[in-house]
């Protein structure tokens, strides 16, 4: 290209058309009449037939909403005259001749030599190995058809596309048209063989899997099937499967991908929120949770958000937090918790100062049924347990998936710390309802009965561990138990109906904060071990024996199996107060020196409460991995050498292992596909699958 001379006026009309033509649409909107727009992409044109736009229409093409602001004025209107000419990936049209000679057609949203992701034209997706088909025949055709309108439909069009999004668009459009094989109640109370549907693989918080291919004569054949990376990830999260889609969460990033290959579906993402603070600026996310064509996911900055199964467009999002004083403060990090028609979500954050709370939406609308804040209101039932100026500011964050009961039809979640951590001088009393284990009425909220694990809690002694649901014969009775290996070092078996304390036990050896559990169901404290100005030795350290990873029990042993640590600290007081964008703890925890801890995978026995057996592990100690039970016979767990590992579920003997050299920060969970059982835990910034030759 030749240089050349221009006039000053005319060169800067001709930088101003450049620009023009490189902007996003929504920098220069087709003038026309938008409202008929809307009308036209809705009624006539049929483009909501293919479309979701603000969370209405059908997932069987792009999203458009926010397609103004990410897409230039040139490409909508190639799209709209010619679709053919730039077909968006995984939107390419295909026919597959299926191995007995039966045509499928449908959208390849993602293909290589060996395999092929096809989203079938009815909404179905079909996951298919090189074996299973003959042939596979692109269309040079787009599935949308050229724009059939009148040039004032087209530009009246084109003035409702440039300018969105918009907080009515589509008003009156009923929501998303159902597609076929979402995930129904139905599945989620009783998971089809092979499918992990829930954060746990099932409502009860017990991992236990009956899948039972992989056992003690054949674990050693296991090897790595296929490994999918996140770039700069740092995995807390456990992989959902249902309907052979892998669904993984980092921070604010979601990644649908073939569960049988691990091939990439589709992903939807968005920037980390600025100006969080604490726990909330980390970004991490722990999961998902399906129902019909929606997963739902939380964000950095506590919002809950509904994405459609397909192809993970937004179909209703809603802001947790608010208007809530120190709003930065505040996060979201489990996977929330599917209940009837009902998405039951809490929030992160419990060391700032925050207000905690539970949430439960309607799965369709986005719309709250109901709050229970873990805080009373000063004159609510409750607030005389908090003398002292901290309530307002007392945290009780619910960061961690509950679990329930479709049965007694009850809703169980965990309470975290109350704040300032360490110092308990402005929040004299029991401090309800942190550190406790609450059971709800699901459609109400309702508090029915609480326990709280650790009164006036001065430790950090979240009671954030799971619920876990069991029915089993306890001590002579049959009983429905909720049983928790709780932060404080106690093992707890509750009557889950009730309430009532059945049985607490240590499952750690260096316990010296309590000598037991009373009658009253209360600690009986050691005097000197609460944190003081100089330093205090007490045990266990703040990490817990136990704390957020995952734990499970095998109804054919009678063991629970969990990762226990074994680790004192010098706890310290301080008279610090809260200041906005900072921590809240109130003093704070020190490891002591020749004085490391250590990582131990134990057995503990049901019925007395007593450790059956323990594997103590080589590492640091400061890794964050859990196990999973299977009827095959097996724990496999995350060893903190930085293996991943399989035991004897009756033994403990080391069976298997398998080196990351990653430290955890996560739990493992087993699925089946065509057939085979898998194995899958995320090992640093990626999900790793193992499976049998």
């Amino acid at each position: 290209m030749p240089g050349f001379d221009l006039p000053g006026a005319e060169m800067e009309n001709l930088i101003q058309f450049v620009r023009a033509l490189l902007a996003p649409a929504s920098n220069r909107p087709v003038d026309g009449d938008r409202a008929a727009g809307e009308a036209f992409f809705a009624g006539e044109g049929k483009c909501i037939e293919c479309h979701i736009v603000n969370g209405k229409g059908a997932a069987v093409g792009p999203e458009l909403t926010d397609l103004g602001n990410r897409s230039k004025l040139r490409d909508i209107e190639q799209a709209l005259d010619n679709p053919s000419a730039a077909i968006t990936p995984g939107y390419q049209v295909v026919t597959v001749k299926l191995s007995d000679g039966t045509p499928l057609r449908g959208l390849a949203r993602n293909q290589s030599n060996f395999d092929l992701q096809l989203q079938g034209v009815d909404g179905q997706f079909h996951f298919l190995r090189r074996q299973d088909y003959q042939s596979v025949q692109h269309e040079r055709a787009s599935l949308m058809p050229p724009l059939k309108a009148s040039a004032a439909q087209r530009r009246d069009l084109l003035a409702f596309l440039t300018r969105l999004p918009r907080a009515d668009a589509l008003a009156g459009v009923p929501p998303h048209r159902a597609t076929a094989g979402g995930l129904s109640w139905a599945d989620i109370v009783a998971p089809k063989p092979g499918e992990w549907p829930t954060y746990d693989g099932n409502l009860t918080g017990n991992r236990h899997s009956p899948l039972s291919s992989i056992t003690r004569d054949n674990v050693h054949q296991l090897g790595v099937r296929w490994m999918y990376p996140i770039a700069n990830a740092r995995l807390q999260s456990t992989p959902t499967v249902a309907g052979g889609v892998m669904y993984i969460a980092h921070g604010n990033d979601l990644h649908a991908v073939d569960a049988a290959s691990g091939r990439l579906i589709w992903r939807w993402n968005r920037p980390k929120s600025p100006g969080l603070v604490g726990d909330p600026i980390r970004g991490f996310n722990r999961g998902v949770a399906l129902l019909g064509d929606r997963v739902f996911i939380q964000t950095d900055n506590g919002h809950l958000i509904a994405l459609h199964r397909l192809n993970g467009s937004v179909l209703w999002e809603v802001d947790m937090v608010g208007d809530a004083p120190l709003r930065n403060h505040y996060g979201a990090t489990s996977a929330p918790l599917i209940v009837g028609d009902m998405v039951v979500a809490g929030i992160a954050g419990g060391d700032g100062g925050m207000r905690g709370f539970l949430d439960a939406y309607r799965s369709d609308s986005g719309e709250r049924v109901w709050r229970f804040n873990t805080l009373p209101k000063r004159g609510e039932p409750g607030s005389e347990t908090w003398q002292g100026k901290a309530l307002e500011v007392g945290c009780g964050s619910t960061w961690l998936t509950g679990t329930y009961d479709p049965v007694l039809d009850l809703l169980y979640w965990t309470t975290g710390n109350p704040c300032p951590d360490y110092n308990g001088d402005e929040r004299r009393g029991d401090n309800l309802y942190t550190s406790s284990i609450l059971a709800l009425q699901p459609k109400s909220g309702k508090l029915v009965w609480y326990y709280q694990v650790t009164p006036h809690d001065v430790h950090d002694f979240d009671a954030q561990q799971v619920p876990m649901l069991i029915d089993a014969n306890f001590r002579a009775t049959q009983r429905k138990l909720l049983v928790q290996a709780s932060r404080n070092g106690f093992f707890y078996v509750l009557d889950r109906e009730s309430g009532k304390l059945l049985a607490a036990t240590p499952y750690i050896e260096n316990l010296t904060w309590a000598k037991g559990i009373g009658p009253d169901g209360r600690p009986i404290r050691v005097s000197g071990t609460e944190p003081t100005l100089e330093g205090s030795k007490a045990c266990p350290a703040p990490e817990g024996g136990n704390n957020w990873m995952s734990n499970s029990y095998n109804p054919r042993t009678g063991l629970f199996y969990l990762v226990a640590l074994e680790k004192c600290s010098i706890y310290v007081k301080s008279a610090e107060w809260l200041i906005p964008g900072e921590q809240f703890y109130g003093g704070g925890a020190r490891n002591i020196p020749g004085e490391p801890g250590r990582k131990y995978l134990r057995a503990v026995d049901l019925e007395t409460g007593k450790v059956a057996w323990s594997r103590a592990m080589e590492g640091p100690a400061n890794s964050w991995g859990g196990v999973v039970s299977t009827a095959g016979g097996l724990v496999f767990y995350c060893d903190d050498s930085g293996a991943f590992a399989a035991a004897d579920a009756k033994t403990g003997e080391p069976l298997w292992h398998f080196h990351t050299n990653q430290s955890w920060r996560t739990s493992p969970m087993t699925f089946s596909s065509h057939g085979k059982q898998f194995v899958a835990v995320a090992s640093g910034s990626a999900i790793l699958v193992f499976g049998l030759p």
